[in-house]
């Protein structure tokens, strides 16, 4: 399969439009497609070319062209929305003026009325009558039918009352009325309500799709970040070339103040990396040679020389980016049956407005008050909010994850995470930094711990076992002499051995050294008994013929894991912690950090086996992980979260991605997916209840078609602005 194919659609007016859309790219060949009305994109998998889709789209009445990411204003819809909004409304003003106040309305003031107000309610609007037509072509009725319907019935009859009627005689009088009246309708005219309803739409629409741009800022802020440009080294000679151009394996030239073109690792050179952007963490990371950058984060200090490891699309900001797409594209189950209930809303509002009309003219012989009604409900039934009240959500809720560094898969993220009663976490990566530390030397009676240190830093020196490394960074952290050793050989699984200083030493398990003819002293026998009760890993230093001291090393913990415990707690979260290390160790884990239950010495398919039966239990189960050894559990879990620290396997099995490595954005995650999770369904509440709320009022004629338009209108842009409030979302620290 090809690479997706992303469609800017142009003519989406609605949710409806979205699905016509979507339902015409999936009718062709070897096509999987997903339109977001929120954004106005559709993302299209499968082997048919742009030219064939776009062409798919027109013939389903809307226009497409393939997305790019720097469009220009010329083309902005909102320009032109903008535009035909202004003209508008400066015309239905004078006509609102006109028609509300009687001491303002001369002897021919009805037809000054007319020539403003036809203009609007044909080309200001078109884009409803437009959208009505086309829905009409394919058998179908939406919101803009409603629209349509309704300022076409108030603009027909006004024209009819003024031509046919007594409503263009001079010395015609009217006043706006909220509430129905009896009287001739054909002395009545509703040109203010076809123009002023247009011009309540259009402010609505404009607001809208203001909101919907202000919405999408977080991701394309996110994307417009990083470097266009990369000053890399081609034959000795530095060279400024476009980011396309640039490939894995070059040397780029990353001075203070500039962004790190893309992924890679650094040659020469040490600085501070702000990685706000793609982390959420406001501390500048230090950096040195070996060390991994991002593309996009910031140099604030040094020269540094980088090889390029990632570009394009491979690139961490690329994924983010795909990972957020990816989940604005998605429909919760709640946004599902609001599709359901849109596609049949529809017919049944017009239906009701028909019969309203008749029961009216059956009850009370007002043509006044039955064309008011039933305008008044096609009007203000429109369920435009419904469209918008996911998408909207979770385009900002996602957008400020991003920002954060928390990044959710797609919307069933956020229907997991309010079920969630278990949490299980993995320790190494997770809990703790995933880095051997050494803690303490405790050295026999005569010996010195500098000696203990020298000696086994002699001999691990060359080694690249994690255990090996803490013992010689303490050694240098502690400005130990070097001492040079010799002959080395290493017994896999339990140390090494070598001479130092002329004499046989070795470093390793203290079992392993008595069994190799080292003695233990007894005051090391009883502090290596408490050592393993800690759960501390402990390495031995023998020489000659005694073990001169034990080396304490531990995995370190995370600086919020505790807090971060506590606080998924207050989520109202079991925490389980499961880890293959031994019993001894998972144990002092856990009670450091507060957790109660533990379970130890688990691989990989005994982590996905815990999980499976928690499952069993009944339990809404999420698992926390940052290594391949983890991939099975987070893909077996209700809501896999990993941490984007750790290996591009956990990270592709999860549907949570922390990409800041702290255990205190697992709690932040689980926060706003519920927050915005909350916001959904506040917004679809609102627009599902301001419908059954407002049709009996427009049934009953208790209200003017003009203030259901604005009602209607305003109703939409309530949705989009609730929704933007999670902007202001905030982290926990």
């Amino acid at each position: 399969m090809s690479l997706p194919v992303q469609l800017d659609i142009e003519g989406m007016t609605c949710a409806s439009c979205a699905t016509r859309v979507e339902k015409a790219l999936n009718k062709v060949d070897g096509v999987e497609a997903s339109v977001n009305y929120a954004t106005e994109q559709a993302t299209i998998l499968g082997e048919a070319s742009p030219e064939i889709l776009i062409q798919a789209i027109e013939n389903a009445g809307y226009h497409a062209v393939v997305h790019s990411s720097t469009p220009s204003a010329a083309d902005d819809p909102m320009v032109a929305l903008r535009n035909r909004l202004l003209i508008s409304a400066s015309m239905t003003l004078p006509v609102m003026v006109l028609s509300m106040v009687p001491a303002f309305q001369f002897l021919y003031w009805q037809w000054v009325v007319f020539a403003l107000a036809v203009p609007v309610a044909t080309w200001g609007a078109w884009p409803f009558h437009r959208a009505a037509a086309i829905n009409a072509r394919h058998g179908v009725a939406t919101m803009d039918t409603l629209i349509s319907v309704g300022v076409g019935a108030a603009l027909g009859w006004s024209l009819y009352a003024l031509f046919f009627g007594g409503a263009g005689m001079p010395g015609m009088t009217m006043t706006l009325e909220l509430f129905g009246q009896p009287g001739e309708g054909s002395n009545e005219i509703y040109l203010e309500v076809a123009a002023a309803v247009t011009t309540f739409m259009l402010l609505g629409r404009y607001l809208e799709h203001r909101a919907k741009r202000d919405a999408g800022a977080a991701l394309r802020a996110l994307m417009e970040s990083g470097a266009t440009e990369a000053s890399v080294l081609r034959d000795g000679v530095e060279k400024l070339l476009p980011l396309a151009m640039v490939k894995p394996g070059d040397v780029m030239v990353v001075r203070p103040g500039e962004r790190i073109p893309t992924d890679g690792e650094i040659l020469e050179g040490s600085a501070a990396i702000d990685t706000s952007m793609m982390t959420g963490e406001s501390v500048p990371v230090d950096v040195s040679v070996g060390d991994s950058v991002l593309g996009g984060t910031i140099n604030t200090s040094g020269f540094l020389n980088v090889r390029a490891t990632r570009v394009g699309d491979d690139t961490e900001l690329a994924r983010m980016a795909t990972l957020v797409e990816r989940a604005q594209t998605g429909k919760s189950d709640a946004q599902r049956l609001a599709d359901r209930i849109s596609a049949v809303f529809v017919p049944i509002v017009i239906t009701i407005a028909i019969v309203t009309f008749v029961v009216w003219m059956a009850i009370d012989g007002s043509v006044t008050i039955a064309f008011q009604a039933a305008v008044a409900t096609l009007i203000i039934a429109c369920p435009c909010a419904l469209g918008l009240a996911t998408p909207t959500a979770l385009l900002v809720g996602t957008g400020r994850g991003a920002q954060l560094g928390l990044l959710i898969s797609g919307p069933e993220v956020l229907e997991h995470s309010r079920s969630l009663d278990t949490i299980v976490l993995d320790k190494t990566g997770t809990l703790t930094t995933g880095r051997m530390k050494a803690l303490a030397v405790h050295s026999s009676s005569g010996v010195s711990a500098s000696d203990v240190l020298g000696i086994a830093a002699a001999i691990e020196a060359g080694s690249e076992h994690p255990l090996a490394r803490a013992i010689v960074d303490h050694a240098r952290s502690e400005r130990v002499p070097e001492i040079e050793a010799t002959g080395f050989v290493a017994e896999v699984g339990f140390g090494a051995r070598a001479q130092v200083a002329g004499v046989v030493a070795a470093v390793g398990r203290p079992a392993w050294l008595e069994s190799e003819g080292f003695d233990l002293a007894p005051e090391l026998g009883h502090t290596l008994e408490e050592l393993h009760r800690s759960g501390n890993t402990v390495v031995g230093v023998g020489s000659g013929t005694q073990i001169l001291g034990l080396i304490q090393i531990a995995d370190t913990l995370k600086e919020s894991s505790t807090e971060a415990i506590q606080k998924l707690k207050d989520l109202g979260l079991t925490v389980i912690m499961a880890t293959g290390d031994h019993e001894s160790v998972a144990r002092a884990i856990a009670e450091s950090v507060g957790i109660e239950h533990s379970e130890a010495g688990l691989t990989p398919e005994g982590k996905a086996a815990l999980v499976a039966r928690l499952q069993a239990e009944g339990h809404q189960v999420a698992m926390v992980g940052d290594g391949i050894n983890d991939a099975p559990a987070l893909a077996t879990a209700h809501l896999g979260i990993a941490m984007g620290t750790g290996t591009d396997a956990a990270m592709s099995a999860g549907d949570l991605t922390i990409t800041r490595g702290d255990l205190m954005g697992v709690v932040d995650g689980i926060r706003l997916a519920r927050r915005t999770l909350g916001t959904i369904r506040g917004n679809l509440f609102w627009a599902f209840a301001y419908n059954v709320a407002a049709i009996p009022l427009a049934v009953t004629a208790a209200l003017n078609p003009v203030v259901a338009g604005l009602a209607m209108a305003f109703s939409s842009v309530f949705v989009v602005t609730n929704s933007l409030r999670l902007r202001s979302f905030r982290p926990t620290r």
